[in-house]
């Protein structure tokens, strides 16, 4: 294990002393003295896959212990252990000269890096097999840093990017080592190096473990930060625990009693959350929070190991997170960030792994523009996701988090990128998007898009999916919104989107639940903001307020922002239960977001990604201070969805499951809509909304035969009335609907 001294040598140097030593197979740039004897090496081809022998060893001496060198074998790509010793693997298609950069714990003089950097020139004749480089070092089985020098053409018009005093990251590395405490900035400088650890015994899932394997029609989604979960002081957990993998696992109970089965985790791949302080900006005060800027595809985020713990503890960490919330039914759906990465753009490039590795081939150039990077992400770069070798590590990566992690499933960031091809240009059936869904690893997971992207291709209901892809309801959310808020001519897009969007995913063997529906997401308003801000405010960002979306979809009900005023505080109350109601009894798979089960406000900021504060933080006070109200409602309103098929329908609603209290469809003014679910069993459920400023005096269908209506919710009533799970009788034939309230009765 590296210390702290070790990691603020790594992070205190910008570059290194570049090569002036000989360019042979096994040097070694201080220290060590002595020879290296070359080896021929044969390859063979057996089963589809190459193997090396090694006629002879190459022997490395040095001045402290012998170092045992072998060309090593193109696969696996990355770090793995072979009889021989550690191989090395890397892919790099335009690379001249790759060199691994080994740092030992023995010969790690912490102050001095320039002498325990033990520094090996592969020889492409040796150490190449195709546009793989490879060399096996008898190294140490775990207690290793490494990286790589990699050059190449200096030719920018061709998209090189090679630079030799960079030492890089492998894009296989599994673990990252780092800084190691959260938003350290004695050390935001910190460079990152791939390390790994075969001394550790296999993780134990345990005896009786097993994947809970919950329907995508069943599923309720809750979409959370690791860190802001469990990082406030109001958490009441021990400080060497908040914000990280274990801190979740101590508030499974409140997912538990709220009624979700589902997170979906922000970023947890390694990233580096001091990226925007690395040089003076007008954003230099952020610390990155949300994780979209990914370094590495394999590596859990190792700042979210408790009490600055490093990589092998962060792997360790995320797998009993992973297992107690199975143990619990919750399934675990990662966010994940395949579009671009954390190395930015031409202008203010952060190269620390892909941009020096293979610039042309691991993103997306616009030879027409000078070769500058091009930008669908809205981030700097684009990874190239169809092209082959991109595809492959993609796909690696995401069978890495299956296999090792037990993962249930990814939701991917700005996924109408991975639908573009190389050139830039939108493809109807990409290579990538078809390979995810026919994978036989990836075939037991959930895989959910977020179909749009930077660059103007909105996918929504049309991204390519082999009847297995979801997507976020983009169009869901924005009709939701307007018909709660009053917005005239939306009541014929409301009962579109609460029946399952069929317009949208009715097409194949797409299913209602391909449509993720959700009000609110992580980018945006949080649900108490929804009804209390009329504009967005973001000064605190940096960007004059020129970042965030404008188009919100939001009323304040009368107030901008925080108010005394008793009336506009009670109907944002009733707003919010109103949106909740929708949200639980509408066709589809529902995602809500943590927070807003106790109305967490981020105080009109609606782009929060840099603020690692209570602006995002989870407020477990606040929690406290609203459990038997909204928190309740939003428990009870869960719960009553999930023990109600008439919400959960596997296929789109037929016209017998229907019917809707509605001869007014043309009225573009009318704001009101009632509908009967239908149940086999008699157990119907009536549901209406009123959106006008005024009350409506509603006409009650007659009950199944043998039943009787009982009011579930009202929420014009205060709690505990305004949700009652087992019913109130006493419903007449005429029921008033208060103005900005919504209903349901049951059957029985």
């Amino acid at each position: 294990m590296f210390d702290c001294s070790c990691r603020s040598i790594l992070s205190g140097r910008a570059s290194y002393l570049k090569s002036s030593q000989q360019r042979v197979f096994g040097e070694v740039e201080r220290g060590l003295a002595g020879s290296c004897k070359m080896s021929s090496f044969v390859l063979a081809a057996r089963a589809g896959e190459q193997s090396v022998v090694v006629e002879e060893e190459a022997l490395l001496k040095s001045e402290s212990s012998p170092l045992k060198v072998f060309p090593g074998q193109a696969h696996p790509l990355g770090v793995s252990e072979v009889e021989s010793g550690i191989n090395f693997a890397i892919f790099s298609q335009n690379a001249t000269t790759v060199t691994l950069c080994l740092l030992l714990e023995e010969r790690g003089i912490r102050n001095e890096l320039d002498e325990g950097m033990i520094e090996l020139t592969l020889d492409p004749k040796v150490n190449k097999t195709g546009d793989i480089w490879h060399i096996c070092v008898e190294v140490p089985r775990s207690n290793v840093l490494y990286g790589y020098r990699v050059d190449g053409p200096r030719d920018w018009s061709q998209g090189h990017r090679f630079d030799y005093d960079n030492i890089l990251l492998d894009p296989y590395a599994k673990l990252i080592e780092g800084r190691r405490v959260f938003g350290d900035a004695n050390n935001k400088m910190s460079k990152y190096f791939g390390t790994y650890d075969f001394d550790c015994l296999p993780f134990d899932w345990g005896e009786n473990y097993k994947l809970p394997k919950i329907h995508e029609k069943d599923l309720v989604i809750y979409e959370m930060n690791v860190r802001a979960f469990t990082a406030d002081d109001s958490s009441g957990l021990d400080s060497k625990i908040r914000g990280s993998y274990l801190g979740v696992i101590e508030k499974i109970p409140h997912l538990l009693e709220l009624g979700v089965n589902a997170v979906e985790l922000l970023p947890v791949f390694e990233f580096d959350e001091m990226e925007l302080q690395r040089r003076p900006n007008p954003r230099d005060h952020l610390i990155n929070t949300w994780g979209y800027s990914t370094i590495n595809f394999f590596a859990p985020m190792s700042r979210y190991a408790s009490n600055g713990g490093g990589p092998i503890n962060a792997s360790r960490e995320f797998r009993e997170m992973v297992r107690a919330l199975h143990g619990a039914g919750i399934e675990v759906i990662l966010d994940v960030v395949y579009n671009h990465t954390n190395e930015a753009d031409d202008k203010n490039p952060y190269t620390t792994s892909f941009r020096g590795i293979d610039n042309k081939v691991y993103y997306m150039i616009d030879f027409n523009n000078n070769a500058q990077l091009m930008n669908f992400s809205g981030c700097g770069n684009t990874l190239n996701c169809n092209h082959p070798d991109v595809m492959e590590l993609i796909l690696d990566s995401l069978r890495h988090w299956v296999t090792e992690y037990h993962v249930d499933g990814f939701r991917f960031d700005l996924a109408s990128v991975l639908c573009r091809g190389t050139d830039g240009s939108p493809h109807n059936a990409p290579p990538l998007i078809r390979a995810i869904a026919k994978d036989s690893i990836l075939s037991r997971c959930k895989i959910i898009a977020e179909p749009w992207d930077c660059g103007g291709l909105y996918l929504v209901g049309k991204f390519p999916n082999w009847d297995r892809w979801a997507e976020w309801n983009g169009i869901y959310r924005d009709d939701i919104r307007r018909f709660i808020k009053g917005d005239i001519g939306m009541k014929g897009s409301f009962a579109t989107r609460v029946s399952g969007s069929a317009d949208l995913f009715q097409v194949n063997q797409r299913k209602p639940y391909h449509g993720i529906n959700f009000v609110i997401a992580h980018d945006g308003f949080t649900l108490y903001d929804l009804v209390s801000y009329n504009f967005k405010h973001n000064d605190a960002n940096g960007e004059r307020g020129n970042d965030g979306c404008n188009d919100n979809f939001s009323w304040n009900c009368g107030a901008e922002g925080e108010t005394a005023d008793t009336n506009i505080k009670e109907l944002r109350l009733r707003q919010m239960k109103n949106f909740q109601v929708a949200l639980m009894i509408s066709q589809g798979t529902p995602m809500m977001l943590m927070g807003d089960e106790y109305g967490h406000t981020r105080f009109g900021n609606n782009n929060s990604y840099g603020h690692d504060n209570a602006l995002n933080n989870f407020q477990w006070g606040q929690l406290k201070d609203k459990k038997d109200n909204l928190f309740r409602f939003f428990s009870e309103m869960i719960k009553f969805r999930r023990s109600r098929h008439v919400f959960t329908r596997e296929n789109f609603i037929g016209k017998n499951e229907v019917t809707w209290h509605e001869d007014n469809w043309e009225n573009y003014e009318s704001k009101f809509l009632a509908f009967t679910l239908h149940e086999e069993n008699g157990s119907d459920v009536y549901v209406a909304f009123n959106a006008h400023d005024y009350f409506i005096k509603a006409s009650i269908p007659s009950p199944p035969e043998s039943r009787r209506w009982y009011r579930v919710v009202d929420t014009n009533l205060e709690s505990p009335r305004d949700i009652v799970p087992e019913g109130v009788e006493g419903v007449k034939e005429m029921y008033e609907i208060a103005p900005y309230s919504s209903i349901i009765l049951q059957a029985k």
